[in-house]
């Protein structure tokens, strides 16, 4: 890295130009503070926008499209010829990644923020050195550390040719043969089933009993009913202890049931969990230390125990999600601007894009089960619900948790179809502090996906009229 002979002097620095640290700039510039955004990338948005949702869900949508496509022939609606075209979306998806890249950038440059690109690394509580571009380091009077995170890598997987998300988001002109996914958690399967959809032969390895361990088995289950038709085999309980190239592919070993085999493939995906970036940052010379997982311990404004620095988004605690980091994004830069701002929310909404999509909020009903927390539960099944029916998409279900006793509502959970859109309905619930009673009161449009939330949560109050009781 080159190493430049310029030395500034800051009021506030962001390190990381992605979904946290860019809105952490905008916000802080916009309470009259003097950003300067630090990112090593040539485009601002971070892996979020560059190599993570925006390309993945562009890859997913055209997916979805000729999967509903082919599936509109029960409704008497038949296409000639379908086919994708792997180089025309890859150039559709890299037009978007751009956009929106610009987009950023242009909003960035209108609040007046200097940006710089170079890799930081912390000499001190209020200094930094850059590497890799003209300025070779700057003094601040605070900063937001915002850097994400990255793939995490197998001890056989790394030097090995083996994709991570990164690669495998970056579609060749021909989708391989045979696809190996090591990792049933939401990337594994989200990319494993574009790459089905593309025409590979895939198969998802997961080291425990089931797929994405963090949502309920009832939802999981309505998901891989239907997935298990577009992939080739899903292989749970399973450990991959190594891997070998094999002229040009690979043979894989894997522990399973006592047992050791073998698997051939042309190519392997590991998708295993995201590590914050935050071991070359040099925190020890600011007087940082991080937690046992590489994260740094931050209060509810976001600080870190050294004052004037704070940190937000995969670099601390909690789900590695953009939407989270957007979040922390504000309250760091208010906080830091001295408004009374703290990271209270209540509810952070996770999403799956498979096909059908999953999608909760708040408490689980397995997390309650575990807690042994009295609740009162009410599903209820699209199959039951107009407009399912109408889409011939009756593969689904609504939960709502509510306090057994208040009948507060602590937990949505649903599978389905547009899910993904519907969630934020379950997040305000929370965030509102609603009740049974708020939501099933609240007259839902018909017909729509969105009145199973209603008719969940009458059927937790015990007032449902559309299913048997």
């Amino acid at each position: 890295m080159v190493m430049g002979s310029l030395r500034l002097e800051a009021d506030l620095v962001v390190i990381g130009g992605g979904p946290g640290g860019y809105v952490a700039a905008l916000r802080a510039a916009d309470l009259g503070r003097d950003v300067t955004l630090i990112d090593e990338r040539d485009q601002l948005g971070g892996v979020c926008l560059l190599e993570g949702c925006i390309p993945s869900k562009t890859l997913i949508n055209a997916v979805e499209l000729a999967t509903a496509a082919k599936d509109a022939k029960r409704l008497g609606v038949t296409f000639d010829s379908l086919k994708i075209d792997p180089v025309k979306l890859r150039g559709h998806t890299d037009k978007t990644v751009k956009i929106l890249s610009r987009g950023v950038s242009q909003l960035v440059k209108a609040r007046g923020i200097d940006v710089i690109r170079a890799r930081a690394r912390f000499t001190g509580p209020r200094s930094i050195t850059l590497e890799g571009g003209e300025v070779s380091g700057i003094d601040f009077r605070d900063c937001i550390i915002a850097t994400g995170s990255r793939p995490r890598t197998l001890p056989w997987s790394d030097g090995s040719g083996v994709w991570t998300s990164r690669e495998a988001l970056v579609l060749p002109d021909t989708a391989p043969a045979t696809l190996v996914v090591v990792g049933g958690g939401y990337i594994g399967l989200e990319l494993g089933l574009v790459y089905a959809g593309l025409g590979s032969q895939v198969t998802v390895v997961e080291f425990d009993q089931r797929l994405l361990g963090g949502a309920d088995p009832d939802l999981v289950e309505i998901m891989v009913k239907r997935v298990r038709k577009q992939l080739h085999a899903i292989q749970t309980d399973s450990k991959v202890v190594g891997v070998e190239r094999s002229g040009d592919g690979f043979v894989l070993s894997i522990e399973r049931g006592g047992e050791l085999e073998t698997l051939e493939t042309e190519r392997v995906l590991v998708s295993v969990g995201r590590v914050p970036n935050t071991d070359a940052l040099g925190l020890d010379s600011a007087g940082i230390e991080t937690d046992a997982m590489g994260c740094i311990p931050v209060d509810a404004q976001c600080r870190s125990e050294v004052r004037n620095i704070f940190a937000i988004g995969d670099v601390t605690a909690g789900p590695m999600l953009a939407h989270k980091a957007s979040r922390e994004g504000k309250v760091a830069a208010e906080a830091a601007a001295g408004h009374a701002s703290a990271f209270d929310n209540r509810a952070i909404p996770a999403v799956v894009f498979t096909d059908p999509e999953i999608a909760w909020v708040g408490i689980t009903e397995q997390e309650a089960l575990a807690q042994g927390r009295a609740v009162k539960v009410g599903k209820f099944p699209l199959r039951a619900l107009g407009r399912a029916r109408t889409l011939g998409r009756t593969e689904g279900l609504v939960k709502v948790l509510a306090d057994a006793e208040t009948e507060l509502v602590l937990g949505v959970g649903m599978v389905g179809p547009w899910v993904s859109e519907m969630i934020a309905e379950g997040s305000l619930a929370l965030e509102m502090g609603a009740t049974l009673e708020d939501l099933l009161v609240t007259i839902h449009p018909h017909p729509t996906i969105s009145e199973a939330i209603m008719e969940a949560a009458e059927m937790a109050a015990g007032a449902g009229v559309h299913l048997p009781r």
